[in-house]
């Protein structure tokens, strides 16, 4: 398999269990060429404000500066990245990237709680844009260029607002429908992937968000025209809702409308029908049309917390994430994968010389207090304590242009994806919370097949390492 395109599996999965599978389209079953649908977003986006009267001179889409999982501060006006625990590793006020010192000093005291309003979680690729223009933004403010007196909070909801309106309003998805070969990064193995999971005798589901006029063309574009012909790819699925509005489509009972033609032609219906395309209706209603539970439906999408979490949590749908950066990031430790084997090594002879330098300092506190047997002078201690901050401060001189290489593999700034410093990140706790696998494309599942039975590798603790580990579990 290619490198970064397995199934990643948090929680045991056996898709022979699975009855049905229901997909996200934008990012899930279509993937965009990342830097320029933003870069469009973002030009929107500008026009937008400028129509607020915010309109500063150097705002300008950076497709290095922002990565998915970062946490906007709407208080401070910085972009964080937090580990696991929510201790934050990494800020940036505004585009300017905060040193170690004034890092600490700013947050020594605080934890990211993303239930607190003071934190927005930027948790899909559509955010990278939304990032770029607040912290442009912030640097605006700070310089007096725009509205005087608007705090960084007001900031941040000009630019969700004007951010919401050019996805609404149908100008910037008019734009990717005029080019979609520019915009999609066609994958033909996504058809097949479906296709195979049909004839296995899985349901298939399609929930977007998107409209009816932009889901199909796109659909027709990256999926039809790989189908045999003349398949349609409407026949790919036994239902297709758009306008799902997710989360409510898995929260509120909202109504469902059928979509009679395709123009777009809706009528108001009571219950959902197999092979018909439907706007709105919810999850309660689907449920009710397969007669399956949660734990027979998988949900593939993009969004963490609109795809994976809500569905997990409100239904019990089985997740799955599609997380394209993956590919990436198992690319950049493939490549990084010698020097972390030799600065695993110097922190291993740096574990034994500190144990060593701490035996010694105890020695030193034991002989001083008159508890020890030790038969060497105070200062012969002290010269072999010299000598082992000597070792500790070459094998620091060793590790520490190995340690700043594996703190900035994958990106310059924020460093990867799913590590925040030695630990997981924020966003790869979220991951491991709510997506039962993840994956970098929808067409990783075909290697798999609609058969397989997916295991985790379990839960690892510290003292692991020091048991022997048995996996009994089996599959039914």
């Amino acid at each position: 398999m290619t490198t970064g395109r397995g199934l990643y599996c948090n929680r045991t999965l056996n898709l022979r269990s699975i009855r049905a599978i229901g997909y996200d389209m934008d990012y899930t079953l279509i993937h965009y060429f990342v830097n320029r649908w933003e870069a469009c977003a973002f030009s929107f986006l500008k026009q937008n404000l400028a129509e607020r009267g915010v309109a500063p001179a150097k705002l300008a889409f950076d497709p290095d500066f922002a990565v998915r999982g970062l946490i906007v501060d709407t208080e401070l006006g910085n972009l964080v990245k937090a580990d696991r625990f929510g201790y934050i590793k990494r800020a940036a006020h505004g585009t300017r990237v905060l040193d170690f010192d004034e890092q600490r000093r700013t947050y020594s005291r605080t934890i990211v709680d993303l239930g607190e309003r003071r934190w927005a979680f930027l948790n899909t690729l559509f955010s990278l844009s939304e990032a770029c223009c607040y912290a442009q933004l912030v640097d605006a403010l700070d310089a007096a260029q725009i509205r005087p007196g608007a705090s960084y909070l007001d900031l941040y909801r000009l630019v969700r607002e004007a951010l919401d309106e050019a996805h609404m309003e149908g100008e910037l998805k008019a734009a990717i429908l005029a080019e979609p070969a520019r915009f999609v990064d066609d994958d033909p193995l996504t058809a097949r992937t479906l296709l195979d999971q049909r004839e296995a005798g899985k349901k298939l589901l399609l929930v977007t968000n998107s409209e009816w006029f932009f889901t199909n063309t796109m659909m027709r574009f990256a999926i039809e025209r790989h189908l045999p012909s003349p398949m349609r790819w409407t026949e790919l699925f036994d239902l297709v809702v758009v306008g799902a509005r997710k989360p409510e489509f898995f929260l509120d009972k909202q109504p469902a409308f059928e979509i009679v033609d395709d123009s777009g032609l809706m009528r108001p219906v009571n219950q959902l029908e197999f092979n018909r395309r439907y706007h709105g209706a919810n999850a309660r209603q689907v449920e009710s049309l397969l007669g399956l539970d949660g734990a027979e439906i998988l949900y593939v999408g993009d969004h963490i917390y609109s795809d994976v979490h809500v569905s997990k949590a409100m239904r019990r749908w089985r997740t799955a994430l599609v997380i394209r950066e993956i590919e990436d990031e198992v690319a950049a430790e493939a490549e990084f994968a010698p020097y972390a084997r030799q600065l695993a090594q110097i922190m291993e002879q740096k574990d034994h010389a500190e144990r060593a330098l701490n035996a010694e300092r105890l020695a030193l506190l034991r002989l001083k207090s008159g508890a020890s047997s030790e038969k060497r002078s105070v200062e012969a201690i002290k010269a072999e304590l010299e000598e082992k901050r000597a070792e500790l401060s070459r094998l620091d001189a060793l590790a520490e242009p190995l340690a700043r290489s594996s703190s900035h593999r994958h990106h310059a700034i924020w460093g990867p994806l799913m590590r925040s410093g030695h630990d997981k990140s924020h966003l790869a706790r979220q991951i491991e919370r709510h997506a039962d696998i993840y994956t970098s494309r929808v067409s990783n599942l075909a290697e798999a097949s609609p058969f397989a039975y997916l295991r985790s590798h379990g839960g690892t603790l510290p003292h692991d390492e020091e048991l022997p580990h048995l996996d009994l579990e089996l599959a039914p």
